[in-house]
């Protein structure tokens, strides 16, 4: 095999293929279908401070080349994956990432703390650009203010690898991307669903309970390919890139707009081997243009 490994600060993944948040559970939900080890690691589903029910039904929606969702973060609270959750999955040899969200920067700081003492989660997402809650979320990601005060506040909490994920609901990414990266990010990830909604024509009223939800799937991949190759010329840590990517070759073409990793997400609904599938493919692309390693392709567009 050619080399896929690539690091993120200290931390080493074995391929640079991770599956998003709110799209794969807590992992354990696909070991019946793929193998979780060849993956370069995951990440769960938002994690808050306190148990979260999300919005009321329905709150999903098939859309053209994509859907809408508007489940709102429902979990059962940091204590209890700590509890419950983590026991069960922290023997998996893959990286665990947690995605880490909020309502106040001080529930923000709790979960990071709280994380702190678990050995196995050797890094967290900075949710900061949820479009589907009323507080907290994208409200901390649409200014370079707001979300330098809580990348500044977690990276004083928490001591291990900092991943911040940015909004594409924003006049200009780089500006986020930047302020995450001054106030001590690691990597930041991007992009989180578009803002988006759909509407019954029949009942003349919207399809989802909050009216508005989050877009993905392939018809943000162009939009989400743009924002990685701006945000790769503006700042210096890594990119980890999502949006669309349903196969390798979606995959190539973001480390070609300059992500490091890559993670699926949509495509997960469709084909829960889509993951593996992709490693697979990067491997074979990597061989037929005989490139040695991965991250010789970072940024090669």
């Amino acid at each position: 095999m050619a080399d896929l490994k690539v690091k993120i600060k200290n931390l080493l993944f074995k391929n640079p293929v991770l599956t998003a948040s709110g799209t794969f559970g807590y992992g354990e939900e696909f070991e019946d279908f793929i193998a979780l080890n060849k993956l370069g690691g995951f990440i769960t589903k938002g994690t808050t401070l306190k148990s979260r029910e999300g919005n009321a039904y329905p709150r999903m929606h098939e859309t053209a080349s994509g859907m809408l969702n508007a489940v709102g973060l429902q979990n059962k609270g940091i204590d209890y994956f700590i509890k419950t959750t983590y026991p069960k999955i922290k023997k998996l040899d893959t990286n665990i990432i947690v995605n880490v969200s909020g309502s106040t920067i001080e529930d923000y700081v709790a979960v990071a703390e709280k994380l702190n003492t678990l050995e196995k989660i050797p890094a967290i997402e900075l949710n900061i650009s949820c479009p589907n809650v009323k507080q907290g979320g994208m409200a901390f990601g649409t200014s370079c203010k707001s979300a330098a005060e809580v990348t500044r506040a977690i990276r004083k909490a928490y001591k291990k690898v900092l991943i911040v994920k940015l909004s594409p609901n924003v006049t200009d990414i780089t500006e986020i991307a930047r302020a995450a990266e001054a106030e001590g990010a690691d990597a930041v990830s991007l992009i989180n669903t578009l803002l988006g909604m759909a509407i019954n024509a029949e009942t003349r009223k919207p399809v989802l309970s909050t009216v508005t939800g989050g877009l993905s799937g392939p018809c943000i991949k162009p939009v989400a390919l743009r924002m990685v190759w701006q945000t790769y010329k503006a700042v210096k840590i890594p990119i980890i890139g999502l949006g669309g990517i349903m196969n390798a070759t979606d995959a190539i073409e973001f480390f070609l707009a300059g992500a490091t990793a890559i993670q699926i997400g949509t495509a997960n609904f469709i084909d829960p081997q889509t993951a593996v599938k992709v490693v697979k493919g990067i491997n074979d692309y990597l061989k037929k243009h005989k490139i040695n390693s991965v991250k010789e392709i970072t940024g090669k567009i």
